[in-house]
């Protein structure tokens, strides 16, 4: 009896956590992101202009996405949105090693990175150019909109609580239009598209058998010391999507591997092999919720030869000491212009994110701090839209948190060769500045063998020491 009372007490406490989660997620909205006329916006490598030919001399010099209509607008919002955008969910089964159905409050260091592995995956499959068709029909996330979805669940939470009843999930509206007919080329290439997109997202759904979601990554944290509800930095979590991508049983993610750079350098060697090698065949006895990709109908743009992979490649940095550096903004700056960049994974204190691109001297980012509840990725057409996010965010270079990860997408060893030139030359230090944020070296990491031994713990030190000081913290975030 003593047992039942306690359970139905963790039960009653999980409830009402879950409730004040989405108070504190859900609510704590801030007001529309202003954006200047007059600036042009980087996103991912693509320039948007919101200032028309003809201006009218009385009109604001700043005002939201939402209520600009000149210019480029709807093409950045149509871009914008049709990122992948991966939040706090709650009402999910529980994460390895834990009783814990939510990720609220800790998680949003793992979602930031599966935002970034997401953004390398469409760019794979569907191409920088591919925007998803829905995407201006998504609501923008002001807070009445907002405030009135939390207070519905607010509300079903408690009477659910007190009953003793789980609470109902709220799900958007599906997304599924009838079946397309499929009489052009053109029509047939867009429905195979969005079969790659669906298929994408499901990837990341939160369930234990998906290749890429939230129990598959907080499992493999546990190979490297960390649990569900600790703390992630970015240099940690750029290991862990490695070894998901790597260990991924899904035939799709077969063409795909993942690299991390050692010390702040990337062995030209190191990433040519990963571009080679062909994964090995592996069998399991798992059965993914999520249906694969067409084996013989891939897109052009995710064409490789049989003997080649794709590479993703994250680079955990450090662009400072206890603050960033603001010599590094126009690093930031010329990173985020490039198409083949797939984002920057870290923050500011308290709170990790997802950086996609910049304006003027602030960056704009896709933030994970909302709560959400579970969707079904099994079922065919589970809805889409609270996957991608309608309101960019904004926030000064100053603020961001110096320890991060860059992201990188390489179809190929050409293509690679292109990327390490390129950036080799955009990463040379200027007059006042002393390091490069990382370096291309040839050969491969073992040659070397500067990291050997290291725990994840020591590889959240991945950053230019200055030898003017001596840092006795790694300045890591410190989540909700």
């Amino acid at each position: 009896m003593e047992n039942k009372g306690s359970d139905e007490v963790e039960k009653l406490k999980t409830k009402f956590l879950s409730v004040w989660h989405n108070v504190k997620y859900s609510w704590a909205l801030k007001p529309k992101t202003s954006f200047s006329r007059n600036s042009p916006v980087l996103l991912l490598g693509k320039c948007y202009h919101f200032k028309a030919e003809a201006t009218d001399e009385e009109s604001p010099t700043e005002a939201s996405v939402e209520d600009l209509v000149m210019g480029d607008v709807d093409a950045f919002r149509r871009d914008f949105a049709s990122r992948v955008w991966l939040t706090y969910r709650e009402e999910f089964s529980p994460l390895p090693g834990s009783t814990l159905t939510s990720d609220c409050g800790w998680g949003c260091m793992l979602r930031a990175g599966q935002m970034m592995l997401a953004q390398g995956l469409m760019l794979h499959f569907l191409g920088r150019d591919w925007t998803w068709s829905e995407a201006l029909t998504l609501q923008p996330l002001d807070t009445e909109t907002w405030t009135t979805t939390a207070a519905k669940r607010l509300v079903a939470s408690l009477e659910a609580s007190l009953q003793g009843a789980p609470a109902p999930s709220v799900r958007s509206s599906s997304p599924q239009a009838q079946a397309l007919s499929l009489g052009s080329a053109e029509e047939a290439d867009a429905h195979l598209k969005e079969m790659y997109h669906r298929t994408l997202v499901s990837w990341f759904g939160d369930s234990p058998s998906t290749p890429l979601g939230l129990h598959r990554l907080v499992r493999l944290g546990l190979t490297m010391g960390k649990q569900a509800g600790d703390w992630y930095g970015p240099a940690v979590v750029a290991h862990i999507l490695k070894k998901a991508v790597e260990e991924a049983m899904d035939p799709g993610l077969a063409c795909i591997t993942a690299y991390v750079s050692q010390d702040c350098t990337v062995y030209s060697a190191d990433v040519v092999d990963c571009h080679r090698a062909p994964r090995a065949e592996r069998t399991s006895d798992e059965t993914p919720d999520a249906p694969t990709l067409p084996q013989n109908d891939h897109p052009v743009h995710a064409s490789t030869s049989p003997e080649s992979r794709a590479v993703i490649i994250l680079v955990p940095v450090r662009l400072g000491g206890e603050k960033t550096n603001p010599e590094y903004f126009d690093f930031a700056k010329s990173i985020l212009s490039l198409e083949y960049c797939i984002g920057i994974i870290g923050g500011k204190p308290k709170q990790a994110c997802y950086f996609v691109g910049f304006q003027d001297d602030s960056l704009i980012y896709m933030d994970p701090h909302y709560c959400q509840s579970f969707v079904d990725v099994s079922t065919s057409d589970f809805p889409l839209q609270s996957y991608h996010c309608p309101s960019p965010k904004k926030m000064p270079f100053s603020k961001m948190d110096p320890s991060c990860t860059v992201g990188f997408y390489s179809r190929s060893v050409q293509d690679y060769e292109r990327i390490s030139q390129e950036l080799s030359k955009l990463l040379q230090p200027s007059s006042k500045e002393k390091y490069p944020a990382f370096t291309f070296v040839q050969g491969h990491g073992r040659d070397y063998n500067l990291s050997a031994g290291l725990t994840p713990e020591k590889r959240e030190w991945p950053f230019i020491r200055d030898p003017r000081r001596t840092v006795t913290t790694v300045g890591d975030f410190v989540l909700l």
